[in-house]
């Protein structure tokens, strides 16, 4: 046990350090939301990933696997895919676009540039629904640091989830974006080690890959079925989960900070190796996960979910145990902070900013940001602690919000011209509803982001349609952002 707190502690302050340093180079509000767009393609390429893969992939992935068996994988082929597309097709579009189009900050101000929206209907629209789903979100990733410290060190969960959120809410405080860049990639490279050499020594434990099929296939044969209570509702509600990406502001977010757009198509092979790396591990965990229950009947595993906790803390010397838990806490760290800076920077560009104090100078902007984020995080604090959360159903539902509600409207505003104020609005507005109702009533047991998506596509064409007019000035904005995107592809 002091072993473990001794690393945790040792990993932890070193999160802190990064986030001191961070912050001498956060002087301006551009720092604190997007550190000033100057990632290189490491960080750029780790940071999306790891904001990405949150607790879920430690904690609720291996759970799921562990349950289910390898059906469950639906998901992280969907993932994979859908991350591929939202790199391949939307990063440096997005990049190039945000820049150009009054040097966006934040995607409710890309909306807002992108459609003439001198008002600000849009940008307010956006940040609602930002705020709305990211409370949830961030309750997730609290959640997760709860069950780790409450199964490591065996705290009660009220205590843990007050550790767990601290830890996190600290270094973003203080750094901002560029802290939780840095950090992410340091959070990436400890998850990648960990879901590597974590299957070795499980198939190690089981007496090799023949023996642990073997012992999984005993436990019960449909694990190994692929298609094991899989119908063709299921297979489109896992896949669909790629769908989400092309929404996802605190993975959007690091497109919109790259230094340029070149290095994407590099940032997009390490980002996918990396991806396609850890979700094969967390599903070899899970999945194998039950030949080690097998082999130590002894140990109770009341909680799927944390099986890759259990697995470590007894197949692992105490030093190198505490090294991969902190993995659990370094992903759950990753996409928590990624989160509340998402969350609070939205509160400050797009309300304090805009409507509240437009003359706030930099430094004014940079600490509301800092309180905004202590806003949230206590909201997220106060949903968390039902002790009875689902890591992977807070995550869904959040994860379907924005995909449903941004992805649509991204992607028509960087492809399509003709799209316009109405659309954007009707598009946003259609995609959250039908994920909160669809979610209500779960219509056909069909994943919410897939009607919300293609509803939320459709009401962005019919609307933008039936409102359009010659001339637009939205479409002659999107003329001169294609040609200077154009112009910095032609510059790589």
């Amino acid at each position: 046990m002091i072993t473990t707190t001794t690393t945790f502690i040792v990993y932890i302050f070193g999160m802190l350090v990064i986030g001191i340093i961070a912050a001498r180079s956060t002087n301006s509000l551009n720092d604190y939301v997007l550190g000033g767009r100057r990632l290189g393609k490491i960080v750029t390429a780790l940071s999306a990933g790891a904001s990405d893969m949150s607790g879920w992939l430690l904690m609720g992935l291996p759970g799921g696997l562990f349950v289910t068996g390898i059906s469950a994988s639906w998901i992280a082929i969907g993932l994979t895919v859908g991350q591929w597309c939202n790199w391949k097709f939307v990063a440096a579009r997005l990049r190039s676009f945000t820049a150009n189009a009054a040097d966006s900050l934040t995607l409710p101000d890309y909306f807002a540039a992108r459609f003439k929206d001198q008002k600000r209907i849009s940008a307010v629209f956006a940040a609602v629904i930002i705020l709305i789903f990211f409370v949830v979100y961030c309750a997730s990733g609290m959640v997760s640091g709860a069950r780790l410290f409450e199964q490591t060190f065996g705290m009660d969960y009220s205590n843990a989830l007050l550790v767990g959120a601290a830890s996190t809410i600290l270094y973003v405080f203080i750094g901002g974006f560029l802290a939780v860049s840095w950090t992410d990639t340091v959070q990436a490279t400890l998850m990648a080690f960990a879901l590597i050499i974590t299957p070795v020594i499980l198939f190690s434990d089981a007496g090799g890959i023949e023996a642990a099929n073997a012992a999984v296939i005993s436990k019960d044969p449909s694990l190994m079925n692929f298609m094991n209570g899989v119908s063709l509702i299921s297979i489109i509600s896992f896949a669909g989960w790629g769908l989400g990406y092309v929404g996802q502001p605190h993975i959007l977010v690091r497109f919109m900070a790259a230094r340029s757009v070149r290095g994407m198509g590099g940032a997009r092979r390490i980002s996918i190796s990396w991806m396609i790396l850890c979700l094969l591990g967390a599903v070899l965990i899970g999945l194998y996960g039950n030949a080690f229950a097998a082999r130590h009947p002894e140990i109770l595993i009341s909680n799927p979910e944390q099986i890759f906790i259990i697995i470590t803390q007894t197949l692992f010397t105490p030093w190198v145990a505490g090294i991969l838990l902190s993995a659990i806490l370094a992903a759950i760290m990753s996409t928590l902070s990624c989160q509340l800076l998402v969350a609070s920077t939205t509160l400050t560009a797009d309300f304090y900013r805009r409507l509240i104090r437009p003359q706030a100078s930099q430094t004014e902007l940079v600490w509301t940001g800092r309180v905004m984020l202590l806003l949230v995080a206590i909201i997220a604090y106060v949903i968390a602690t039902d002790p009875n959360s689902g890591i992977l159903k807070l995550v869904s539902y959040a994860w379907a919000g924005f995909g449903a509600s941004f992805g649509p409207a991204v992607v028509f505003s960087l492809f399509w011209k003709r799209m316009n104020l109405r659309g954007c609005l009707a598009g946003m507005i259609v995609g959250a509803l039908t994920v909160i109702l669809w979610e209500h009533w779960a219509l056909l047991g069909l994943y919410s982001l897939v009607p919300g998506f293609i509803f939320s596509s459709l009401a962005i064409v019919i609307v933008s349609l039936a409102t359009s007019s010659s001339n637009d000035d939205c479409e002659k904005l999107y003329d001169n952002l294609e040609k200077e995107f154009w112009k910095e592809v032609k510059e790589r």
